[in-house]
């Protein structure tokens, strides 16, 4: 197979940039932006903040890392590394909590240890979010509630978690590695409790001896974003932009494919993202990433042509591909070739890729990039079964 003429395999980074494996020259590099700061998973599995601008490499899946871009999030979680014994909650419980006890996702000595035991009906609840803040204006609605957990008896052990306002209470087991557990719920007005500890009606052990860390609380419905730091108030990242990848020159093309292996995070379907290669305004090919399905757009000024995946599985990893050229479109995913066009038009002068609209203004992308590549030619069936298969 030849080389293609971008690759965006992610490597290589510094502050306002990310690097293109192909071409080496620096023209196909990427923009990247971000306000403030934002964690991620380091190679050696600890979590590290780093700095405005700095593209986020993350290596929460194992063995390769990935380019992590999320959107706009605020923590609610007040102090979420450092629990207060005064956000307990008990009924026939007790609960011990010893601070600083050990070591933390993050390398720190910042974990709590948490010591609960219940009998009967009984309960004995931490708060994950501690003292709740009030949202002006605040109807109530959903939310998604994470916390770090370990055991720490060397056994698994199986805790409650569960919303205070309404929705089922859940039993989630902590292991003896740091996981991290979720639940969502909905929540009155002003408020965004959520909850881990005993609660033997709901299937918890009655007692428990495990390590906590890292609360936090969003106000959606979607999914759990990566760890946000507070200390004392709620804390916004704001989004990853990567932008402006290639130029007319590198895409000076008429034909050829398009190929992405990414982990879109399951954005809702009148919240979709895309990844676009495009002239910058009414010329584009791009995948939009929407719920549960993905859509390759074909536009030219004269026409639009749609080609729909569906059944996709949001928050894994998926391959899509699309070769193009006059009268032949073709589709493949996951190592399968899912639909084929006989006719239009290809669209002309590219001059950019955007995990984002044709602007790079809106729809960023949010998910995880693993891959993604342009060639100059269109791939045999066999070539883009073998790329896009998993």
């Amino acid at each position: 197979m030849t080389n293609p003429k971008l690759a965006l395999i992610p490597s290589g980074y510094k502050a306002s940039t990310v690097y293109s494996i192909l071409p080496s020259d620096g023209s196909g590099d990427f923009t990247f932006s971000r306000t403030g700061e934002a964690t991620r998973v380091r190679k050696d599995g600890l979590i590290e903040e780093v700095t405005d601008d700095v593209p986020r490499l993350d290596w929460s899946d194992g063995n390769c890392p990935s380019l992590l871009l999320e959107p706009e999030r605020t923590n609610y979680a007040l102090n979420n590394t450092q629990l207060q014994l005064n956000s307990t909650l008990s009924s026939s419980g007790t609960i011990t909590m010893t601070g600083n006890y050990a070591i933390a996702p993050d390398g720190t000595l910042t974990a709590t240890r948490i010591e609960a035991s219940a009998t009967g009906t009984g309960y004995a609840l931490l708060s994950v979010n501690g003292t709740d803040p009030s949202v002006d204006g605040d109807g109530g609605g959903y939310y998604i509630s994470t916390i770090y957990v370990k055991s720490n008896t060397g056994q698994n052990q199986t805790c409650a978690f569960y919303g205070a306002s309404s929705g089922s209470p859940k039993t989630r087991t902590v292991t003896t590695e740091w996981t991290r557990i979720q639940f969502t719920g909905f929540r009155a007005a002003n408020t965004k409790y959520a909850y881990v500890g005993v609660a033997i009606n709901n299937g918890s052990d009655d007692e428990l001896d495990f390590l906590v860390w890292g609360g936090q609380t969003e106000l959606v419905d979607s999914y759990a974003s990566s760890l946000i730091y507070t200390e004392g108030s709620t804390v916004t990242r704001f989004k990853d932009e990567c932008l402006l990848g290639g130029d007319a020159d590198l895409f000076n093309i008429t034909e050829g494919t398009f190929f992405v292996d990414a982990n879109n995070f399951g954005t809702p379907l009148n919240n979709f993202s895309m990844i676009t290669l495009s002239n910058g305004s009414t010329n584009f090919i791009r995948f939009i990433y929407e719920s549960s399905r993905i859509r390759t757009t074909i536009e030219n000024p004269s026409v639009q042509q749609d080609y729909f995946i569906t059944g996709v599985n949001d928050n894994q990893r998926n391959k899509v591909a699309i070769t193009f050229k006059q009268n032949e479109f073709k589709v493949y995913f996951n190592g399968v070739l899912k639909d084929t066009d006989t006719s239009g038009v290809v669209p002309t002068g590219f001059v950019r890729l955007d995990f984002a609209s044709q602007s790079g203004t809106t729809r960023h992308f949010e998910g995880k990039v693993y891959d993604t590549r342009v060639y100059d030619r269109v791939l045999t069936e066999a070539e883009a079964i073998e790329l896009t298969t998993l």
